[in-house]
């Protein structure tokens, strides 16, 4: 049996349509010409014998292309530690390569930009970031899609390492005159099944999640779904619903009483881990430093 030689030159073409989400504007990443990227992508799958990238709009990646792609990210990764060993190549710029990563919005909204920050002032490297809830970032990495994921799921990952980095706190918060107008007698389970609420996606279960813990039922009651942390907080405070909001965002709005808490000593964890690709790159290891840094403020 014949062994199978990776076409890289027609790998990074493919992975070029994918990042940039069309032949054209991958040929101008690559400084090639659109039939150049054509011809190179069309030429691997026939090599493969599978389609790598559907042609939509945007073009996006076949289970196995995604895979393909995924390889061609870690042989840029490490690529970038080999390049200041050679001679020849010891004074050019190395290449410039972005390391992707999945969090959870709301991390994004409290903690994690000085993580990035930290990280960029000693590196220069550039983070390329998927946002997902927080108990599904994991599986990009097991899909790899990405290097490394801030998760609330624990499980082990295959090929990766796991850091506990402590836990985002939460409470159910709403503006005094939602209070007034659906909890006039104070959070009871009648009151909470007319009272809406506000939910990231459809996959966000901390409300439920609070309800259940707090009372011991099951949510039932208007949703409004708005996946951005910051309208989340913006619409509980001109009240419209209300929200499980991270202490860390909401406190000053609760120091200032456009929110209260539904219930005081009700706040919740959920508890937050870091997994990254177990691969002999100096950058992920600065990356990994830099977050488990930052996140001793969760603690």
């Amino acid at each position: 049996m014949s062994s199978f030689v990776m076409d890289y030159p027609a790998l990074a073409a493919v992975a070029a349509v994918v990042r940039e989400g069309s032949f054209e504007r991958a040929a101008v990443s690559l400084g090639i010409t659109p039939s150049a990227v054509s011809q190179r992508v069309r030429g691997l799958e026939e090599r493969v014998g599978a389609m790598l990238i559907v042609r939509a709009q945007p073009c996006q990646p076949t289970d196995l292309g995604h895979r393909l792609c995924a390889h061609f990210d870690r042989v840029r990764l490490l690529e970038t530690e080999l390049t200041p060993d050679l001679p020849e190549r010891a004074e050019a710029e190395p290449p410039r390569v972005s390391l992707k990563v999945a969090v959870n919005s709301d991390s994004l909204a409290t903690w994690f930009p000085q993580a990035m920050s930290a990280f960029n002032l000693t590196t220069g490297i550039p983070l390329d970031l998927t946002l997902d809830d927080e108990s599904h970032t994991a599986d990009r990495l097991r899909s790899g899609e990405v290097m490394a994921a801030v998760t609330a799921d624990p499980s082990a990952v295959p090929g990766c390492r796991t850091y506990s980095l402590g836990a985002l706190r939460y409470a159910a918060c709403a503006s005094p005159a939602f209070v007034d107008r659906f909890f006039p007698d104070g959070v009871t389970a009648v009151a909470l099944a007319r009272a809406p609420c506000l939910r990231f996606d459809r996959r966000d279960a901390l409300q439920a999640r609070w309800v259940r813990e707090t009372l011991g039922i099951e949510l039932n009651a208007p949703t409004y779904t708005v996946a951005s942390t910051h309208a989340f907080l913006d619409l509980a405070a001109a009240g419209l619903a209300w929200g499980m909001q991270p202490v860390a965002l909401a406190h000053p709005l609760l120091a200032n009483g456009r929110l209260i808490e539904l219930k005081l000593g009700t706040r919740i964890d959920v508890s937050l881990y870091w997994i990254v690709a177990r691969l002999p790159v100096a950058s992920l290891d600065r990356l990994t430093n830099a977050v488990r840094q930052t996140a001793d403020m969760l603690s």
